[in-house]
């Protein structure tokens, strides 16, 4: 049986359609190709010009005298170790909490069945509605006068922790893999005597390695590139992250040294995503279909 296309492979065959089709295909993908890696060869090529040649009009393609010492200075002139230290840690720190509250969340509401488990997972999915920015205001509130135990957070790493344990679309993507593991296979293991916590330990986690990848990716990006939340949370210049450091420390800062370090807080994200691609994909397809 033929897969079904929008060109049939009779029309394909002439001569005058096969050109057609592989112009309009070519134009395309080098449209999307340089609409997408354009701006990363900008910003790479600038960090490695002159400020003159930086700052000029027009600008040049291709840098008239390549200045590679504009990273090095960048990476002393901003102390990008210790940013980029304290930029891990946070990421890191966001990524335990959430694989423990987001999994116990989504395993409660897939497998548990808690009374009201849908109205509390549509509550959930309705925060994803609401713009980021308008929870701002109630959030720094929250955490500069924490209620019951007043406890002032601003400068501490709970700032970013906290909030990013209350991720609605990581907990949907778990729960949704977990509703594709088979039912038949937890009710096993729990006439052999196993507990709810030991059917998570020991048959769901190794079963959701996909996703649980997916999700660890998304809590240490979601942390790296989130620029707003931690400069009004993280004033001390000693425990600011990547983004925030670098733009606190930009005044008096070459623009061919800044472009340098916003390159080199850009690499770790697009390793990341280089080395991870498959996993993503894989993760956010996996539990679409019940087998």
């Amino acid at each position: 049986m033929s897969t079904r296309t929008l060109i049939s492979p009779a029309q394909l065959a002439r001569p005058r359609a096969k050109v057609l089709y592989w112009t309009v295909f070519a134009v395309v993908v080098g449209g999307f190709t340089l609409a997408f890696l354009g701006p990363l060869y900008w910003l790479v090529s600038s960090g490695l010009k002159d400020a003159q040649e930086v700052i000029q009009t027009p600008p040049t393609l291709v840098p008239g005298s390549l200045a590679p010492e504009n990273y090095t200075r960048a990476w002393e002139v901003m102390d990008l170790a210790t940013l980029l230290f304290n930029t891990l840690y946070y990421a890191f720190g966001a990524l335990a909490f959430q694989l423990v509250f987001d999994v116990a969340a989504a395993y409660s509401l897939s497998k548990l069945r808690p009374v009201l488990g849908k109205a509390i997972l549509g509550l959930m999915l309705a925060t994803l509605m609401i713009p980021a920015t308008v929870l701002v205001v109630p959030q720094y509130l929250t955490v500069l006068d924490v209620p019951v135990i007043e406890r002032n957070l601003l400068n501490t790493p709970w700032a970013i922790w906290l909030p990013s344990v209350t991720n609605a679309f990581n907990i949907f993507l778990l729960k949704r893999f977990f509703d594709s593991i088979p039912r038949e296979l937890l009710d096993a293991a729990s006439m052999d005597g196993a507990s709810p916590t030991r059917i998570l330990w020991s048959i769901v986690l190794p079963i959701s390695r996909p996703i649980l990848g997916v999700v660890s990716i998304f809590a240490v990006v979601g942390v790296w590139k989130d620029f707003l939340w931690p400069m009004l949370t993280l004033p001390d210049p000693a425990m600011q992250t990547l983004n925030v450091g670098i733009y606190s420390l930009s005044n008096g800062v070459p623009v061919n040294v800044l472009i340098a370090a916003l390159t080199i807080a850009s690499v770790p994200t697009l390793i990341i995503f280089l080395v991870f691609q498959r996993n993503i994909m894989s993760g956010l397809t996996a539990g679409g279909l019940k087998g």
